[in-house]
C-alpha cells in the first residue's frame, strides 16, 4: 500500500492566535475561504498527516484503551477506505507521527490531535500509540482540534460551521477572534455560521454530502421567501433531481421575482428568573410598572410613573438615608 508522504516542506501558515503556534505542530494550512459564491475545493486523493512535533516534545508509548475521545471533535465521518490504507501503512512502516493527548486524571488521557491515526491503529490491531502529552486548557485543546480539522480539505462545510459555533458558544469568542485563532477571515466565519440557521433536515443533507456549500448558501437566501416545510421540499427536490448550482440559483431567482419575503415574529427574549423576581418585588414595593434590562450583570432599571404624585414618591424613596 502507498505510504503517507510527510517529507514535503510546510507552506507558510496564517495566524493561529496568541500562543497557538507553540502548541500546534507545523504543517500546511488548507482552508477554503467562504466568500459569497465560493465553493470549497475538492478533497485531494491523498492528505498528509501533520508534521513532526517540535524538539521539546517528549513522546511516550500509551495504551490505546487509556485514551478517551476528544470532546471537541466535530468531525463525524471518516473515509473507511482511507482508514484501511493508513492501517496497512502502519502495519508495514509503523506510525510516523505521534498523536497529542492531555491528562484527564485517574491515569487516563483525552485525545487532542490524531483521531484518524488512533482509528487506523485499532484497525491495524495495535494496542499502544506514541503520544505527546501536553497540559492544555479546554480552549487550547478545542482550538488545536479545530485547526487540525481545517487543515484537511475533506472537512465538510457543516462540520466547519459547527466547529466555529463551538468556539463561540463554549469560549465566548467573537467571529473576529475565531478567525484570528483559526487563520480564516471573519467573513468566512460568518458565512459558515449562517448555515446553521437552515432546518435540521437540510443540515442532514449537508452532512451526508448531498448538498454542498454553494447550494446551502442559495437555500439560505430562499429561506427569506419560504416557510420551513417549503424550504425542506426545495432542498429534497434539488437533491432528487440532481440540480446544479446554476439550476438551484434559477429557482431562487424565480422566488425573488414572484415571491414575497416572509416576516417572522421575533421570539421573546428569555428573562433570568432572578431578574424577573427582582422586577416583581420592585413593582410590589413601588406600586408602579418596572422593567429591568440585564446583560451579564450590566443593564438599566426603568420605572414608569403615572402622575406627579408617583414621581414625588420615587424621589422621596431615593432621598431616604
Amino acid at each position: 500500500m502507498p505510504v503517507i508522504d510527510e517529507s514535503k516542506p510546510p507552506e507558510k501558515r496564517r495566524a493561529l492566535g496568541r500562543g497557538l503556534d507553540s502548541l500546534l505542530p507545523a504543517g500546511p494550512r488548507i482552508v477554503a475561504a467562504a466568500v459569497a459564491a465560493a465553493v470549497p475545493p475538492p478533497a485531494p486523493a491523498h492528505v498528509p498527516e501533520p508534521a513532526e512535533p517540535s524538539a521539546r516534545d517528549r513522546v511516550s508509548e500509551l495504551p490505546l484503551d487509556l485514551i478517551d475521545e476528544n470532546p471537541y471533535q466535530t468531525r463525524r465521518r471518516f473515509d473507511p477506505a482511507a482508514l484501511e490504507e493508513l492501517a496497512e501503512s502502519i502495519k508495514v512502516h509503523g506510525l510516523a507521527q505521534p498523536i497529542v493527548v492531555r491528562p484527564a486524571g485517574n491515569g487516563r488521557y483525552l485525545l487532542v490531535l490524531g483521531e484518524r491515526r488512533c482509528r487506523a491503529l485499532k484497525l491495524a490491531g495495535k494496542t499502544a500509540v506514541p503520544a505527546v502529552i501536553r497540559g492544555l486548557s479546554n480552549q487550547q485543546a478545542a482550538e488545536m482540534t479545530i485547526v487540525e480539522n481545517l487543515q484537511r480539505q475533506d472537512l465538510n462545510c457543516l462540520e466547519q460551521a459547527r466547529a466555529f459555533a463551538r468556539l463561540s458558544r463554549d469560549f465566548s469568542l467573537t467571529q473576529e477572534q475565531i478567525g484570528q485563532r483559526t487563520g480564516v477571515s471573519r467573513e468566512s466565519v460568518a458565512n459558515y455560521l449562517r448555515l446553521l440557521k437552515l432546518p435540521e433536515s437540510v443540515l442532514e443533507l449537508i452532512a451526508q454530502g448531498k448538498i454542498g456549500f454553494s447550494e446551502a448558501r442559495i437555500l439560505l437566501e430562499a429561506a427569506v421567501y419560504l416557510d420551513v416545510p417549503a424550504l425542506e421540499k426545495l432542498a429534497e427536490e434539488a437533491v432528487q433531481s440532481q440540480w446544479t448550482v446554476k439550476e438551484l440559483q434559477a429557482r431562487l431567482n424565480q422566488l425573488k421575482q414572484f415571491g414575497e419575503p416572509k416576516t417572522e415574529p421575533v421570539p421573546p427574549k428569555a428573562v433570568d428568573p432572578n431578574v424577573r423576581a427582582a422586577q416583581t418585588e420592585l413593582e410590589r414595593r413601588l406600586g408602579m410598572r418596572v422593567r429591568i434590562s440585564d446583560h451579564k450583570g450590566k443593564g438599566k432599571i426603568v420605572i414608569e410613573y403615572r402622575n406627579l404624585s408617583d414621581f414625588d414618591r420615587i424621589l422621596e424613596l431615593l432621598d431616604r438615608k
